[in-house]
């Protein structure tokens, strides 16, 4: 039977906006670790992760300012960085970065494979290197302080690649802070159950989020063939296919794609990309097309 898998479900939950990538004064960012989370609870933030490199920065003792604080860290040293989201303990930067992914699994972390098109060469991860890697959740598609560096803050097509290749791996977007410019570049909308740690990790871990850089969306439906997206800013909508093949593009306050059948024998999955004014845009998460 022909239908539409959603990983939002019925989303029933709180939106609630964070940043997983978050660099304080303990490594290279521009603040320390309570000034930072001053700063994001400032800006209406629900959650944070502070992810100094190659350190776990304690985040009991700080005052969270309603936010839940979520443990974790950048694993750095001697390869491509390795966002470790959840972290009860330091994972050690292995060169072997499949190791350090099947540790942050061992640890019943997340691992987000960070800036695939950070540098000149616009591979901080090869392709070849994230397909061959197993056992991480997702790469950021968005990283906000790419904006102001070599490369592209953008890897929806390096994302696109990996699922049109058959990788159910979901798109993270974050700030990468580590100075003030680069506060609210990118988020991720998680729709958690529940206002504390495991109903975050849950809801990153299970694909209930969207990824923003100012557009909001209010829903997120599939009825049948279709796929609802409400966004209240949001100008037009484009559906993207397999290896990024624009299929439909909308220009309506809300979107209602009706699939067609022919989507079935073409394609594996769909995704959704809102596009709103001044170039801010939100991103879901990909459906897949199940026959």
């Amino acid at each position: 039977m022909r239908r539409v898998v959603s990983p939002y479900g019925s989303h029933s939950g709180s939106w609630l906006r964070g940043n997983l990538h978050t660099h304080t004064m303990c490594s290279d960012g521009y603040l320390p670790p309570w000034d930072t989370v001053a700063e994001y609870a400032r800006l209406g933030y629900d959650f944070l992760m502070l992810s100094d490199h190659d350190a776990l920065t304690e985040v009991d003792g700080l005052d969270s300012h309603g936010m839940v604080l979520i443990p974790g860290n950048e694993i750095t040293d001697g390869g491509g960085h390795i966002l470790h989201v959840n972290a009860s303990r330091r994972v050690p930067p292995l060169k072997n970065r499949q190791r350090v992914i099947d540790r942050i699994a061992a640890d019943g972390g997340l691992a987000i494979l960070c800036h695939p098109n950070w540098e000149k060469e616009f591979n901080h991860w090869s392709q070849r290197q994230l397909e061959r890697l197993n056992g991480y959740h997702g790469i950021e598609i968005y990283n906000g302080i790419s904006e102001r560096h070599p490369g592209n803050a953008q890897a929806t097509d390096r994302w696109d690649r990996l699922l049109g290749s058959g990788r159910r791996v979901w798109g993270f977007g974050n700030d990468d802070t580590h100075k003030e410019v680069d506060l609210a570049r990118a988020w991720n909308m998680a729709c958690a159950r529940d206002r504390s740690v495991s109903g975050i990790v849950d809801a990153l871990r299970s694909g209930r989020f969207y990824v923003s850089t100012g557009v909001y969306i209010d829903a997120i439906r599939v009825s049948g063939k279709r796929i609802i997206v409400e966004a209240r800013n949001a100008q037009c909508y484009d559906i993207i296919a397999d290896y990024g093949r624009i299929v439909a593009r909308v220009a309506d306050a809300v979107l209602d794609f009706s699939v067609p059948d022919m989507f079935w024998e073409k394609f594996t999955y769909l995704r959704v990309e809102c596009h709103g004014p001044a170039a801010i845009q939100a991103w879901t998460q990909p459906f897949f097309l199940q026959k």
